[in-house]
């Protein structure tokens, strides 16, 4: 405990400022101020009441307070006051609570959270405003999130993604000459009826994410001719059955039985949510069988066949025929070779090479992914290897090449900012024969003037991304239970 008290002989009166040395009375306060080597420090301070001389001053008497120490109807310190909203701002109610107790600092979780009231929000929009959305709830509930892309702060939280909320706030806040916003038409449309002269500018990041979509579309609607290339390339067995021929498995038949289901269940009527909810499945799986083809999903799930042997079969064969025909060495020389199967599978296997009947390891294909990874990077990125691995790609099948020139060209413009050449990239990307690419040109023409604008300006908002990512990591620490006003105070409370 330290006992405290002014020895200043007058104070300046808050309101008028006018200095007084008149005092009316004294009393006492306690305030809680940070600990001192593991304990905890109360601050015993006696302040005086001064009398306000000043004849049009409306305040007859005011309380001195000591600067840096105490403030107006506070019960801590100034010093106190500041680490308990540093703590709140970054762990929260509970776990800020606990870590107080460790600290020796009296303080709770609604003690911490009180210590967070929210800013207040600028009259007027920034120059350059970035508009994004967050979840709340993943997949059912999400907010808006608003930051100044020139000074990279945080502007205001929105308690959802409505383009009438969005909207309201932009009339009641003008000012804003560019909005950076993502694909999403609820804000487009927001930006169009509050903010009519304002440049939209679509997200560059999301156009290169949504082509990437489209080109791995392209190269699992492909696969096949990947296949036949490789098996051709190899002088393995006669190429494989297609999709149509493939024969009747249990993965083969919860695909078929699923997507007449889902579709049948999407043509009646039902949404999203009640199919998933009936079948026992998640949303994102629903939409999946719901938006691609039947052709694609066999692709897909032939593709993810367990084939951990597959790459050894060579090694295998050759050590068969040099005399090596015990099963269990094999096992073993192969495990260190990287093999992470079981020794049933290898003893298989084993078997049939003792019968005559070993099948040959189908031809190595790399996946729809692997390849949309290496069309969307530059070329300089590329390993000699993966170049190579590409380029017999493009050879095997004319509309991946086709494909892959598009996604070049388109990402050539977004990183280069050549705006002024996407109008000639639609028309090439219309004349496609691939269905994905020419949706995705029409995409980008429904929303032509945000897209040129993107790829024409320096701004993006890659910097509101950075502000999502903190929203979701206060989100976790507060275990989704606090409510939007105390989320949006920890979210716009400075660090």
């Amino acid at each position: 405990m330290v006992q405290l008290s002014s020895t200043c002989l007058s104070r300046s009166c808050p309101d008028c400022g006018v200095s007084s040395r008149r005092v009316h009375s004294r009393y006492g306060r306690h305030l809680d101020d940070r600990p001192v080597a593991g304990r905890p420090v109360l601050l015993r301070l006696t302040v005086r009441r001064f009398f306000c001389d000043t004849g049009n001053c409306p305040r007859r008497t005011f309380v001195e307070q000591i600067d840096g120490v105490s403030e107006p109807y506070q019960r801590a310190s100034f010093s106190l006051r500041t680490e308990l909203r540093s703590i709140a701002a970054e762990l929260g109610g509970r776990p800020g609570a606990r870590l107080c107790r460790k600290l020796s600092v009296p303080a709770g979780r609604m003690r911490l959270l009180g210590h967070l009231p929210a800013p207040a929000v600028p009259d007027r929009a920034p120059r350059v405003l970035g508009v994004d959305e967050f979840a709340f709830r993943r997949g059912r509930r999400f907010g808006t999130i608003l930051v100044d892309i020139e000074t990279r702060q945080l502007v205001d939280v929105l308690p959802n993604r409505r383009s009438e909320t969005v909207a309201a706030w932009l009339r009641g806040h003008p000012g804003a000459e560019v909005v950076c916003r993502d694909r999403a038409s609820a804000y487009s449309r927001a930006v169009r009826e509050a903010a009519p002269d304002a440049t939209e500018v679509a997200d560059r990041w999301h156009l290169l994410r949504n082509l990437s979509l489209a080109v791995e579309r392209v190269c699992h609607e492909h696969r096949g001719c990947l296949r036949k290339y490789a098996e051709h390339q190899q002088q393995a067995q006669p190429q494989q059955p297609t999709l149509e021929l493939l024969p009747t498995t249990l993965i083969v038949d919860r695909i078929r039985c699923r997507h007449e289901v889902i579709n049948r269940m999407v043509e009646t009527g039902f949404p999203v949510s009640e199919i998933a909810r009936r079948l026992g499945l998640d949303r994102k799986t629903v939409r999946r069988y719901r938006d691609t083809d039947f052709d694609v999903l066999l692709a897909s799930a032939r593709d993810r066949r367990n084939v951990p042997l597959d790459r050894f079969k060579p090694y295998l064969q050759a050590q068969f025929a040099a005399g090596h025909t015990s099963a269990k060495e094999l096992y073993d020389q192969i495990c260190e070779r990287g093999f992470s199967g079981g020794y049933s599978t290898l003893s298989r296997y084993v078997r049939t090479l003792r019968d005559g009947t070993a099948v040959p390891a189908p031809a190595p294909v790399p996946s729809p992914r692997t390849i949309c990874g290496w069309i969307m990077r530059p070329r300089e990125k590329l390993s000699p290897r993966q170049a190579s691995e590409l380029e017999r790609v493009r050879l095997a099948c004319p509309d991946t090449t086709e494909a892959c020139d598009l996604a070049r060209a388109f990402s050539d413009l977004v990183r280069n900012r050549r705006g002024h050449l996407l109008t000639e990239w639609i028309r090439q990307a219309e004349r496609c024969g691939q269905p994905s690419i020419r949706s995705f040109a029409s995409f980008l023409r429904q929303d032509l003037d945000a897209v040129t604008a993107g790829l024409t300006l320096a701004h993006s908002s890659g910097v509101v991304e950075g502000h999502v990512c903190r929203v979701k990591l206060l989100k976790r620490s507060m275990y989704g239970r606090a409510s939007f006003e105390l989320l949006r105070a920890r979210i716009l409370t400075p660090r």
